[in-house]
């Protein structure tokens, strides 16, 4: 398994969701806030060049000459889009592609900001290297982890197979 930048946003916002997405559990593609989200994304890069590139198993909204552009239908899980973007920076870097990371989030809902700046520290790339040892760890796991029970669960993709 190799590891990506969704897995790293689901490993900071639910180790379960991590672990099913891992394991190839893909309840996303009923989602009605995925369905939103991938629509945000649409209408935002439709006409702009350097959008959804992919590289490896990774796939970038927006690369311009300054900035990596990561763009997120709310504020939901600020932190969880803050890793997954640097780990999109980590993987820009290892081909010698230094960017900063722009957070950019269409619904602000818990913060007052539309756009978050984000660099790629030394000790922010140790971090994510042992993060991807932990994700790989995680989802090679013969256990499903625990349900949180977080009031983010009732917005999940994973709702219906952690409750129903």
């Amino acid at each position: 398994m190799k590891v990506n930048g969704t897995l790293v946003n689901y490993y900071f916002h639910c180790k379960r969701q991590c672990y099913l997405h891992g394991n190839r559990l893909n309840l996303e593609d009923e989602s009605e806030n995925v369905k939103i989200g991938k629509a945000i994304h649409e209408e935002k890069y439709d006409k702009e060049k350097n959008r959804e590139i992919a590289i490896d198993n990774i796939k970038l909204d927006k690369l311009t000459t300054k900035y990596l552009t990561e763009t997120k239908k709310s504020d939901a899980d600020i932190e969880a889009a803050k890793w997954q973007l640097l780990y999109y920076l980590k993987v820009l870097k290892s081909k010698g592609i230094i960017r900063k990371g722009k957070l950019e989030i269409v619904e602000k809902n818990k913060q007052n900001k539309s756009v978050i700046i984000v660099d790629l520290t030394d000790e922010i790339e140790r971090k994510l290297d042992m993060i991807e040892k932990e994700i790989i760890k995680l989802i090679e796991e013969n256990n499903v982890p625990e349900v949180i029970n977080d009031k983010k669960c009732k917005q999940c993709a994973y709702y219906a197979y952690c409750y129903l």
